[in-house]
């Protein structure tokens, strides 16, 4: 399969170059998918899809087109190509777009190491709702779920050949299982819902569908009885579940693009602390077994760990080659590139230092506070970093969880936030973003 994509990238970049294109980049990306959903332990969804998808962007000068089809045929090809060249003619100039010099390219491209692909056999479909109904009753056999709402597993394939007109070829597999179970507790106004899943490269990684229906039910079963917590300056605990979200407002406020149009609330912070002393946020494209790893990026240059966070103090950006040209500085190899679209900035595999500490014991620390397990709406300022997020989880007093918080709202400012956050040690290395608990302390809370 990968010989076939790469022929066909190269008819592609081929007829760019009969229509006109200066220079050219191609992705090509074939996959199947299998999804399963089971209600009352019935099949109530089954679907699958397959297909090959190819995007081609063509520059002339300083100008560019991308343009997609899921029809490889020689003629379409030709056809959109020209349809390239003439959309790039009209498009406005952008002196900071272009391909890689050959000497940037990655030449370590045998993905294989990173044991990114199941070798094993699709899952067949039963297989895939037997596992779904398994986790379904597991949730139902909890006394105090009123109903289930969801079980769902499903697998992935995908293969993506990237090719461009000076010479970069190369391509790499994945394979993803994933299963997921959403319990709800009560009845009426007093419903409760809560979730569980996982999701992996390798199905034998999997944890049991028992363990997650389970862990479904136990979590909607705890919310029973929520109610709004008390209005004020409170310390918040942001469960390992959520938790990489607070971390992802930072990751996405370092984005070259942010910061190239000025947008961004760390605009003028490179260099400075924005996080605690001890803390840092380091990227490993290359932890094996994991989603989102990869060896080159989506311009073909070659990826490589770095601290994006270093001991609290901002190193650097997320850059591809055009906000590196517009921003005066090298390309950090994180250029994502689909079909659809140009290449962007973005991100591989991230992790917070972990601190020492359960959540149980930073719960004891905090005193009187909110364990936050879930969120729902999103109001941030991207220019000043203003925080609001609605929320939900358990009220703490002395220590101990006291009951259900659902309905209110927890607001501050994210450089104020980061700077006074205090991790725990429960984060799951099997993720892209390995984020462990986080305390922050005096947020506002608006309750009753």
């Amino acid at each position: 399969m990968s010989e076939q994509l790469s022929t066909l990238a190269e008819q592609l970049l081929d007829a760019a170059r009969a229509a006109g294109a200066d220079t050219a980049d191609v992705i090509v990306v074939d996959g199947t998918s299998v999804s399963i959903d089971v209600r009352s332990g019935a099949l109530e969804q089954a679907e699958r899809s397959e297909g090959i998808d190819i995007g081609l962007r063509v520059m002339i000068g300083q100008r560019q087109a991308n343009v997609s089809a899921s029809d490889t045929r020689t003629a379409t090809m030709q056809q959109m190509a020209q349809r390239a060249v003439l959309m790039a003619r009209e498009a406005p100039q952008d002196p900071h777009i272009g391909l890689a010099d050959p000497t940037q390219f990655a030449t370590d491209t045998d993905t294989s190491r990173l044991d990114l692909f199941d070798p094993s056999a699709e899952p067949d479909p039963a297989d895939l709702q037997d596992a779904a109904a398994r986790a379904e009753a597991a949730a139902q056999a909890n006394a105090g779920i009123s109903q289930v709402q969801s079980a769902s597993a499903s697998y992935g394939r995908r293969r993506v050949h990237l090719a461009t007109s000076n010479g970069f070829s190369a391509g790499y597999a994945r394979t993803g299982h994933s299963l997921s179970c959403v319990a709800i507790s009560g009845t009426g106004a007093n419903m409760e819902r809560d979730y569980d899943f996982d999701s992996r490269v390798y199905g034998s990684d999997m944890r049991t569908p028992e363990d997650i229906g389970a862990q479904a039910a136990a979590r909607a079963v705890a919310r029973a009885g929520a109610r709004k917590p008390k209005t004020g300056a409170y310390p918040v605990l942001f469960d390992e579940r959520i938790a990489s979200s607070l971390i992802g407002h930072l990751l996405s406020a370092v984005n070259g693009a942010m910061i190239a149009r000025g947008s961004s609330w760390l605009r003028d912070a490179m260099g400075e602390q924005v996080l605690p002393a001890g803390l840092s946020v380091i990227e490993d494209p290359h932890r094996t077994r994991i989603a989102a790893s990869r060896l080159f990026d989506g311009e073909g240059l070659p990826t490589a760990k770095r601290a994006i966070v270093d001991n609290g103090i901002l190193t650097g950006w997320t850059l591809d080659l055009a906000t590196a040209r517009q921003l005066g500085l090298t390309s950090t190899a994180n250029a994502s590139h689909s079909t659809s679209s140009a290449p962007s900035p973005s991100l591989t595999n991230i992790a917070l230092t972990q601190g020492e500490k359960t959540p149980a014991e930073l719960m004891a620390d905090m005193g009187t506070g909110l364990l936050v397990t879930s969120m729902i709406g999103s109001t941030i300022n991207p220019n000043t970093g203003d925080y609001s997020r609605g929320a939900s989880g358990f009220w703490v007093e002395n220590g101990a969880i006291t009951y259900a918080v659902n309905e209110c709202t927890i607001a501050g400012n994210l450089r104020d936030m980061l700077m006074r956050l205090t991790p725990s040690n429960d984060a799951q290395s099997h993720l892209t973003r390995v984020v462990p608990s986080l305390l922050v302390e005096g947020m506002t809370l608006a309750g009753d």
